[in-house]
């Protein structure tokens, strides 16, 4: 599964504001459970990074002040469950990786997708997973732990739809169609694609 890039900063630019504003995002609740409220704060001198960070029983987001609202409804969510995923950081090992994959397998796909290993590796910096349908294997790349579960979750399900139908083809989009967080876990890892390719300062509360 390809790691395809994508800009972080496609959407239609606002114009420049001087100096910072900030507005509140409760409408992400689902998002920020460990708060009670989103703030995002524009900045004219941020330019080409995202951040966020906790303050008290607030979520911080700092975006570039041209963002679009798009894009600041996008971004808001990715580091939303940066944060979470940080906070509540377990890698699971490859035995836990594997029993995982066979109980996504018997949930979504009646238990027809059956690996014969599911690992970790090292290796894969353009993919988030692979999968080689004759020997039964699965191979998920590194950079996934730590991320949500349903991420992981989601690029587990992508490699498992792939021991039932090679390519990418219509079949093997209505097998996905059965997660219901498949959209939302290919926009998470679209916006770490676009984050990665940003070169970031190091002050992590830049204004």
């Amino acid at each position: 599964m390809p790691a395809d890039p994508s800009s972080g900063f496609a959407g239609e630019p606002l114009a420049p504001s001087a100096g910072s504003h900030q507005r509140s995002a409760a409408a992400h609740p689902a998002r920020a459970s460990a708060t009670s409220a989103v703030e995002v704060r524009r900045s004219s001198r941020r330019r080409r990074t995202v951040s966020a960070y906790r303050e008290g029983d607030r979520t911080i987001v700092l975006i570039p002040a041209r963002m679009s609202e798009a894009e600041e409804r996008r971004w808001v969510g990715v580091m939303l469950d940066k944060l979470a995923a940080q906070e509540n950081k377990r890698v699971l090992g490859d035995t836990e990786l594997a029993e995982r994959a066979v109980r996504l397998s018997a949930q979504y796909f009646d238990g027809r997708a059956r690996p014969v290993s599911v690992r970790w590796v090292t290796n894969q910096n353009t993919r988030w997973g692979s999968c080689t349908p004759a020997e039964g294997s699965i191979r998920l790349s590194h950079r996934l732990q730590g991320m949500p579960e349903y991420v992981v979750d989601y690029v587990l399900l992508h490699e498992l739809a792939h021991l039932l139908v090679p390519g990418h083809g219509p079949g093997f989009w209505r097998l996905l169609e059965a997660y219901p967080r498949t959209e939302r876990a290919r926009g998470y890892l679209e916006g770490v694609v676009a984050a990665d390719r940003l070169p970031h300062l190091p002050a992590a509360r830049e204004e």
